[in-house]
């Protein structure tokens, strides 16, 4: 955007709080969101005075009301309103936002006080910098299924995994159910009811909060992928460490949780299907480290203690032609 470092001199508003080194969990604290929440509708509705009562004492004597609407203003002109918004991490004693505005993506950091007042406001240019660094999951997991499952595509390697090229899902595993003669289908593979893995329980690996849920999507028949909407039914949970756990190709309206749902470890989440970017019944799963796949990188995930190949692994990424259980 030509005009954007014209807002330069108003982008940082005067921060108060001490600059010194405090571990935050990386959860949205309730006061940060209902401040965040009303800057964003006071924001978009042009309502500067509202935000301008937002501010602390010493903020609203740092920056007074007509440099306050100033920078409003002249920020509203150059980017618009506020599409989306999504909390990042805490940097400091700011809470950090990735926000979509109409012509631009920047980084809305907002800081405030034990009041619940805005004492530091600072917009700028969202870099992929701003995400949290994953390299694999602390949380304990489980394998997300009952019985015996087998990777198809899984490892560090192109060879093993085609995941690899993908950074959101460079980590991913697909798995499907075989038999002793490693089919994954009972007679011809022409139906989806005729693979091992179509309509089998899929279920939380840990405790987490379902962040989405997509379950409209149509099974394909065998062989015939979906390109429209690539992981087809999905859902994402969110982990208490901040990994968020991505499952592709439900059954169509099989989902049995919710958005915004608190789910145990174990808890059924729904059944394996066959829609999206799939050719056959089986689950994709991977992590990343951000919900939005289109900005994320793939985690590694480690299971806590699985069988594989009969023996039992603690702590373990499993890898192409293995098959795997919960110990």
């Amino acid at each position: 955007m030509q005009n954007t470092y014209r807002m330069k001199k108003y982008l940082l508003a005067i921060i108060f709080s001490a600059f010194i080194n405090i571990s935050f969990g990386q959860t949205e604290k309730i006061t940060n969101k209902l401040v965040g929440d009303s800057f964003e509708i006071n924001f978009n509705s042009e309502n500067y005075d509202a935000i301008f009562l937002s501010f602390s004492k010493e903020m609203q004597i740092a920056l007074p009301f007509d440099k306050t609407k100033e920078f409003l203003e002249d920020l509203k002109t150059q980017v618009g309103k506020i599409t989306k918004r999504q909390f990042i991490k805490y940097e400091q004693r700011y809470a950090s936002y990735k926000t979509n505005f109409e012509r631009g993506l920047f980084a809305v950091n907002i800081s405030i006080d034990n009041n619940s007042k805005i004492n530091g406001l600072f917009v700028e240019p969202f870099k992929e910098s701003n995400l949290p660094k994953l390299i694999r999951n602390t949380t304990k997991l489980i394998l997300p299924f009952k019985d015996e499952w087998t990777i198809t595509w899984g490892g560090d390697t192109k060879e093993l995994n085609y995941h690899i090229e993908s950074e959101a899902q460079k980590n991913a595993f697909d798995i499907v159910i075989t038999d002793k003669n490693d089919k994954s289908y009972k007679t011809d593979g022409k139906s989806n009811e005729d693979y091992y893995a179509f309509g089998k329980e899929l279920i939380a690996p840990c405790d987490g909060e379902v962040v989405l849920v997509v379950d409209g999507v149509k099974d394909n028949i065998p062989g015939i992928s979906n390109p429209i909407y690539i992981p087809g039914n999905t859902v994402i949970i969110k982990t208490e460490n901040n990994e968020y756990l991505f499952f592709a190709h439900f059954k169509q309206q099989s989902i049995v949780v919710k958005q915004g749902q608190k789910i145990k470890q174990g808890q059924l989440l729904g059944l394996c299907g066959n829609s999206g970017n799939s050719s056959e019944p089986h689950l994709h799963f991977h992590i990343q480290n951000v919900e939005d796949m289109n900005i994320a990188t793939g985690v590694k995930c480690y299971f806590d203690k699985i069988k594989v190949n009969g023996q039992t692994k603690s702590d373990y990424s499993p890898i192409r032609k293995e098959k795997i259980s919960n110990d």
